[in-house]
C-alpha cells in the first residue's frame, strides 16, 4: 500500500469511527418518549428522509404518512419492501402508521367547507363507503411495520355537528373495535379541519367512544389553529392523559394581520418545554412526532431543521432528553 493510499485508508477509518460515534452518542439520549418525525416532513425521499432523522436527528423513530410521493395506503408491495430495508438501513423503528382513515365527509350531511382541498400527503380524498377498506389496509400496515397503531380522524368539520356526532362517535367505537381484535390501537387526532378539533372536543369525544381500543394523538398545534388559544396548559389539563398514546408536535401563532398561522416549533403559541415537562409528570411514554408544518424555510427539510432544532431545545429544557 502507498504512503498515500496507506493515509487516505487511515484518514478515512478515523473519519468513520467519528462518525459512528456521533451516532451512538445521539442515539443513547436517554428519554421517556419515542422521539419521532413524520418521513414527508423531511422529504418524499424515503431513504433521505430516513437518513436526515437517523445521522442527523438522531432519532430512532419515524412515523409514516406518505412515500416517493404516494400517501402509504398507495404503496404498491415491492414498496413496502424497499421502505422496511430503507428502516432496517437506518436501525428505525415505525411509531404508527398515519392514515387518513375518516378524513372524508360524513354520509347525509351538509359538505364540508374543509374537504376537497387536495391536502392529503399524497392520498386521494376517499368516500365514506372506502373507509372500512382503508381501515383494513392501515391494520395490515401497521402490521407489516411492526407497530400497534393507526392514526385516524373523525370526517371533515361540519358547521354543526350535532345532528350527526352520535352516528359519528359509533362509527369511531366500531372501528376501534375491529382494530382492537387485532390488536391495534386508533390513536385519533384532533385535527382543526376536522369534527374533533380542540383539547375540549377531544375531552368530549373520548368520553363518548369510551372504547379502550380508542385514544387521543394529541396535537395542541392543531387545537390553536382552530381558535383554543389555550390548548396548553387549560385544554391538556382536561384531557384523560391515560388515553393519550401519541403526540404531534408543531406550533402556530398569530401573524401581524391577526391571523393564526404555523411557525416553527421554537416559537409561538404552545409552550413546548413545558407541554414535554406535563407529558412526563403524567407518565406519557409513547411518541413525540415532528410535524413541521411550517415552511419558513426554503425546503420542507430545512424548514424541518429548524423546528428540530426548537423541539430538541424543548426536550432538553424539559429534562425529556439529554442535551447534545
Amino acid at each position: 500500500m502507498s504512503i498515500y493510499s496507506r493515509r487516505t485508508f487511515l484518514m478515512g477509518s478515523v473519519a468513520a469511527a467519528s462518525l459512528c460515534a456521533m451516532r451512538t452518542f445521539a442515539k443513547t439520549d436517554k428519554s421517556p418518549f419515542k422521539i419521532a418525525v413524520i418521513t414527508d416532513e423531511i422529504s418524499q425521499d424515503f431513504d433521505h428522509a430516513c437518513q436526515v432523522a437517523s445521522h442527523d436527528f438522531g432519532m430512532q423513530w419515524v412515523e409514516l404518512r406518505a412515500l416517493w410521493g404516494k400517501n402509504m395506503m398507495d404503496l404498491k408491495e415491492d414498496q413496502i419492501g424497499d421502505a422496511q430495508k430503507i428502516l432496517q438501513k437506518y436501525n428505525l423503528q415505525v411509531t404508527d402508521i398515519a392514515s387518513p382513515l375518516f378524513k372524508t365527509d360524513w354520509p347525509g350531511a351538509p359538505k364540508s367547507q374543509y374537504g376537497s382541498k387536495g391536502d392529503m400527503h399524497g392520498a386521494a380524498e376517499t368516500t365514506f363507503k372506502q373507509q372500512d377498506e382503508i381501515l383494513e389496509k392501515s391494520i395490515a400496515l401497521a402490521k407489516q411495520f411492526k407497530t400497534n397503531k393507526v392514526r385516524c380522524f373523525d370526517f371533515w368539520r361540519l358547521d354543526d355537528q350535532k345532528p350527526y356526532r352520535d352516528a359519528i362517535d359509533a362509527k369511531l367505537r366500531e372501528a376501534a373495535e375491529k382494530a382492537g381484535k387485532q390488536g391495534i390501537l386508533l390513536v385519533l387526532e384532533n385535527e382543526f379541519e376536522c369534527n374533533t378539533a380542540t383539547g375540549r372536543e377531544s375531552v368530549r369525544t373520548l368520553g363518548a367512544v369510551k372504547s379502550p381500543s380508542l385514544a387521543l394523538n394529541w396535537d395542541p398545534g392543531n387545537a390553536v389553529m382552530r381558535g383554543e388559544m389555550d390548548a396548553y396548559p387549560t385544554a391538556w389539563e382536561m384531557l384523560p392523559k391515560h388515553r393519550i398514546h401519541h403526540c404531534h408536535v408543531k406550533n402556530a401563532e398569530k401573524n401581524d394581520a391577526g391571523k393564526i398561522v404555523w411557525a416553527p416549533t421554537g416559537k409561538g403559541v404552545i409552550d413546548w418545554t413545558g407541554q414535554f415537562r406535563a407529558l412526563k409528570a403524567a407518565g406519557f411514554r409513547d411518541a413525540v412526532s415532528l410535524e413541521t408544518h411550517w415552511h419558513g424555510e426554503a425546503t420542507p427539510e430545512a424548514s424541518s431543521r429548524v423546528s428540530w432544532a426548537g423541539m430538541k431545545k424543548a426536550l432538553a429544557d424539559a429534562g425529556a432528553m439529554q442535551a447534545s
